[in-house]
């Protein structure tokens, strides 16, 4: 623990709380229904035009064809609002991002998602009673941005819980 000490003061300051303080996280932020996502910058790979995702529309998940691979495609609006995103005039885009085994996989938004940077003493951990009783299981962290006049609540996915890690061991093909 060091001292500082200024004309109006003296103050013991933990050096790890200042470290704290000046870490900053970048975050890819996107509107999917009424709420404002984000995924931390170190996790997405490229933001592309919307590619059409093919599958039986059952469920929230689909597949897409990008750069000569398969890549899984995630349905956000009827994973936490159980409808298919509304066909939405003007252009669409797809984030590219990857989880912790860097396995791809796209989210469909239908705005242009924006970047900003903000201190990790912003961002707050959801507690798991919140993670598990609502369809935001699929979200770890959760901050307050200011956009224009309005303060907005921005949840930060959790890429694992979006596309489970999966090992290659068992498969046979």
């Amino acid at each position: 623990m060091t001292t500082k000490t200024t004309s109006y003061y003296t103050a013991n300051v933990d050096p790890s709380l200042e470290e704290v303080e000046t870490r900053r996280r970048q975050l890819l932020i996107f509107k999917i229904g009424t709420l404002h996502l984000a995924l931390s910058v170190e996790s997405v790979k490229k933001i592309t035009h919307y590619i059409p995702m093919q599958g039986s529309g059952i469920t929230d998940v689909g597949l897409i064809h990008v750069d000569e691979m398969e890549i899984t495609a995630i349905d956000l609006h009827k994973r936490l609002f159980n409808i298919s995103q509304p066909p939405m005039s003007g252009r669409q885009f797809l984030i590219l991002a990857k989880n912790s085994i860097d396995e791809l996989f796209g989210i469909l938004v239908p705005q242009t998602p924006s970047l900003v940077e903000l201190p990790l003493s912003q961002i707050r951990t959801l507690p798991n009673s919140y993670r598990s009783g609502d369809t935001l299981e699929i979200a770890s962290h959760v901050t307050r941005v200011q956009e224009n006049e309005q303060l907005l609540t921005v949840f930060i996915l959790d890429v694992d819980r979006l596309v489970p890690p999966m090992g290659m061991e068992n498969f046979v093909f």
